[in-house]
């Protein structure tokens, strides 16, 4: 008999059907807050959503990550939205060390808004840059995600 249970799907899935890494960090969606994904996901990675403790850890992150054959990160195209589709915005980086995914979405029903980010490993660099980050990775985007509910809560 097949299980009628809960399906949880993303559209990180369609980039990464098999990650190394995976989390989904959510937060009520405030009330006058828009509920357009692509809003969400834009202002999510803007230097007023992230904390000055997030700032400092991706300046040793572009110090650190070219000893190891890593380049350095550019905000402006590793965060860009790809598509929209239905409550989620997708954004998509592909690099030599792994693969980025990260799905934002508006439920609007459950008053909710969710980061899904799923990450796939390439060799040795992928592993050893990736040790660190999966530790802080749920605190960074918690924190980024609560600092964009306040911000578009009192837009």
């Amino acid at each position: 008999m097949a299980s009628t249970g809960p399906v949880f799907n993303s559209l990180v899935f369609d980039e990464i059907a098999a990650p190394d890494h995976l989390d989904l960090i959510a937060v009520p969606l405030p009330r006058r807050a828009p509920v357009d994904p692509a809003i969400w996901a834009s202002e999510l990675f803007t230097i007023p959503s992230t904390p000055v403790w997030v700032r400092a850890a991706f300046l040793v992150r572009q110090a650190l990550a070219p000893l190891i054959g890593v380049p350095r990160g550019d905000r402006a195209t590793a965060f860009a939205v790809q598509r929209v589709v239905g409550e989620e915005a997708l954004i998509v980086t592909p690099d030599r060390h792994l693969d980025f995914a990260c799905a934002v979405g508006v439920d609007v029903e459950r008053r909710l808004v969710r980061v899904v980010t799923a990450v796939r490993l390439h060799g040795w660099r992928g592993h050893v840059y990736f040790a660190p980050v999966k530790l802080a990775h749920p605190l960074v985007v918690t924190s980024m995600l609560r600092r964009t509910a306040a911000r578009l809560g009192r837009a």
